[in-house]
């Protein structure tokens, strides 16, 4: 066996660990506290550390993308997963895409188990740093700002019951190097008669740039509205920890269905409009340039890692006039994204004063 499978089997076993803590004052199962960073009973209050294993390492490890892509299929699947619970011995079917949850008749938190040997596990989590509590008041004083949103939203909007979940995302580190050729235009002013008018002149320019990349970030669920997880960004992933079940006792968790390969491939698109940015931006400054156009740009990857880690989102709901409207909490940071209703009567009003703006001043301008 490789030492890449050996690794992999190893992340897989983690899943069979049981979350299940039983609080020692009254006997009530521990879930992971925010707050706190640990374990708390939700019934008496009391609260526990969460042990480190001295052979873990405290962070998600860099896994080596090639060595990934050199096994059958590097977009581990994955299918429903039978679990016994260990609390009462009930057997439960969940989905696929669950790496959580909790029993049905008993109440008792549990991870699925990683059987199939082509389901990866999670090497890091990022641990839930925002109360629901917490959650909720971002949440007033995001919709408080909302200009279009109708005043009567903002007053009545109460978020329905929160729901913390981790969702699972690829990050990948690598080196770049990028052969660019394009052109570059500088204005100058000439006279044309009384008037003066600006014209370009272009010139060619090729070069290499070169970049490291750290922590791409790519959403590796299919479940959720996309525009609103990318609002949440960034997480703050280099303060992950090597990944422990009891991170996730007493919240949900997805297991990815975007599969690594994929994610390179999303993650290479949004390195190259970064990349394209930074070169026009490199060419603006050694040219002294005000323009740039026909970029064409080749990129080499190296030295490329990954990892698999759970990053923490609360996600709820408000009601107004009969339509629900969902947002998202970031669990570490604390920033809102959402859907607000939309006053028509404000969009008209704020329409017309910019138009009235503009129509004034170019009176002014042409008086």
């Amino acid at each position: 066996m490789s030492g890449f499978e050996e690794n992999l089997e190893a992340r897989e076993t983690k899943t069979l660990e049981e979350t299940d803590k039983k609080c020692p004052s009254c006997g009530g199962v521990m879930e992971f506290d925010p707050t706190t960073g640990g374990l708390a009973c939700p019934y008496c209050g009391h609260t526990e550390e969460i042990r480190k294993e001295k052979t873990q390492p405290a962070k998600a490890q860099e896994l080596d993308l090639d060595k990934a892509e050199q096994t059958e299929n590097c977009n581990w699947g994955t299918e429903k997963k039978t679990v016994i619970c260990k609390a009462c011995g009930a057997e439960t079917v969940y989905d696929a895409l669950e790496i959580s949850g909790v029993c049905p008749f008993c109440g008792s938190n549990q991870v699925m188990e990683a059987s199939d040997q082509k389901t990866m596990a999670p090497g890091g989590v990022v641990p839930f740093q925002v109360t629901d509590e917490k959650a909720a008041g971002l949440f007033k004083n995001w919709i408080k700002k909302k200009w279009f949103c109708p005043k009567l939203a903002k007053e009545s909007a109460k978020a329905k019951r929160f729901k913390g979940v981790y969702l699972p995302y690829w990050t990948f580190d690598a080196k770049t190097e990028t052969e660019y050729r394009g052109e570059y235009g500088k204005d100058r002013t000439v006279r044309n008669g009384d008037k003066e008018e600006t014209v370009t002149d272009w010139y060619p320019t090729k070069g290499v740039y070169r970049e490291t990349i750290d922590d791409e970030l790519v959403c590796a669920t299919t479940n959720h509205n996309q525009s609103m997880l990318q609002g949440l960004e960034p997480y703050k992933t280099e303060e992950n920890k090597s990944y422990k079940p009891e991170y996730v006792a007493g919240f949900a968790a997805e297991r990815y269905a975007v599969g690594l390969k994929e994610a390179f491939q999303m993650a290479k698109e949004s390195i190259k409009f970064k990349l394209r940015e930074a070169i026009e931006s490199k060419i603006r400054t050694e040219k002294n340039a005000d323009h740039v156009k026909n970029l064409k740009l080749s990129t080499r990857y190296y030295d490329v890692t990954y990892k698999y880690l759970l990053l923490p989102v609360w996600i709820s709901s408000y009601k107004y006039k009969d339509k629900v409207y969902q947002f998202m909490v970031n669990g570490q940071t604390g920033k809102v994204s959402g859907k607000t209703p939309i006053s028509i009567p404000k969009v008209i009003i704020t329409v017309a004063g910019i138009i009235a703006i503009c129509v004034l001043i170019w009176l002014l301008a042409n008086s």
